[in-house]
């Protein structure tokens, strides 16, 4: 595809277990169904581990390095530890992505859509700078702004295309 939009920032934001990474995995079926390139970056408020143990890149850090690379004709990992990185540095990572979709960050200013999930949330808890979209299960539901079907993510991702060609 070519695309008729600059790279765009989309968060999907949500309270915890409101169903980002469900929703995320359906977005990139449909992007990629599209031939977009798609990255996600997800913050974790709490530490994680990321490399295999036994592998080459853990043993050299287990060693003390503080950073690591692995590649391949066809991918990279890179592993570095103690660089307090931020989502606009990690945004500068992808610039061949023609989205770039951030789990979480719902107090950050980017374009963003929040789902809101019965039994889960029922009200916005997101910073409201930049949100275009609830998405929700909730029938009926009026959260005071244009809302979609959690169970349409072909709607979701069209509406998110939208957002992205133009601006709005």
């Amino acid at each position: 595809m070519n695309r008729d939009f600059k790279q765009r920032i989309i968060t999907i934001s949500g309270v915890k277990n409101s169903g980002k990474t469900t929703l995320i995995e359906k977005l990139l079926k449909e992007f990629c169904a599209d031939g977009l390139r798609v990255a996600v970056l997800k913050h974790d408020g709490h530490d994680f581990t990321c490399d295999i143990p036994g592998t080459d890149t853990y043993r050299f850090s287990a060693a003390g390095a503080y950073g690591t690379a692995i590649f391949s004709k066809h991918r990279m990992f890179v592993h570095k530890i103690g660089t307090e990185e931020t989502e606009k540095s990690l945004i500068a990572q992808f610039p061949e992505a023609d989205l770039i979709l951030l789990e979480g960050f719902k107090e950050k200013p980017f374009p963003k859509l929040e789902i809101i999930r019965n039994g889960n949330s029922q009200q916005p808890a997101s910073n409201p700078v930049g949100r275009f979209l609830f998405v929700t299960d909730i029938p009926n539901a009026d959260f005071g702004g244009e809302t979609l079907s959690l169970n349409d993510p072909k709607a979701i991702a069209d509406r998110i295309l939208q957002y992205a060609k133009n601006g709005k």
